[in-house]
């Protein structure tokens, strides 16, 4: 099942009542579309779950996007939910995270516990270690563009809580999600270009 946001134009709403009893109010400036060189496809599994896979370009070098998304003690800042880490150990290039994610969805926090590892300079795999969730594994896949002073980045990302929350329902969140966590990193890697890093 697909399920697209669609941009309904400036200072317009987007409404979604859910079967829950709940309606998401969110405004034009949340509701922000991915520019036409970028995809996001988040789809429902049949054997549960969400999955997301997306291609994004980043006007940045592969290494300054490494560096950002292996820089995990800043995590948290790379995306517009609450979330902390609560604990973080890095040894032989495999991090160990611990996170605590607040959530509009779910009541309290929600614990992440993920393994790291970049896999080439070009690869970053994250796999579920424990927490509250069922399934949680993240692919990055950085390709060099433009002589290497932009990247081309593949995404991939399989989630399922462990909730009694809908499927469909963690699908249109991760959409959002994952809209803005796209527009941070893009807004973090350009500014840090444009430094010089």
């Amino acid at each position: 099942m697909r399920l697209p946001v669609k941009w309904l134009g400036a200072g317009a709403f987007l409404c979604a009542e859910l079967s829950l009893g709940l309606v998401f109010v969110l405004s034009s400036q949340a509701a922000v579309t991915a520019p036409t060189s970028d995809v996001l496809d988040v789809t429902t599994e049949t054997s549960g779950g969400v999955r997301a896979r997306a291609h994004v370009t980043f006007h940045a070098k592969p290494s300054l996007i490494l560096a950002m998304l292996t820089d995990y003690a800043h995590w948290p800042d790379l995306f517009e939910i609450r979330m902390r880490m609560a604990d973080l150990k890095i040894q032989d290039g495999v991090a160990l995270a611990d996170v605590r994610i607040e959530h509009a969805l779910l009541p309290g926090e929600r614990r992440l516990v993920t393994r790291s590892r970049a896999l080439s300079e070009y690869e970053i795999v994250t796999d579920l270690v424990g927490g509250d969730f069922k399934k949680y594994r993240r692919v990055w896949k950085l390709t060099p563009l433009n002589g290497g002073t932009e990247t081309g980045a593949d995404f991939d990302l399989l989630v399922e809580i462990d909730s009694v929350v809908p499927d469909w329902l963690v699908a249109l969140a991760m959409r959002r999600e994952l809209e803005g966590h796209f527009r941070i990193v893009k807004e973090k890697a350009l500014a840090l270009s444009l430094r010089g890093n």
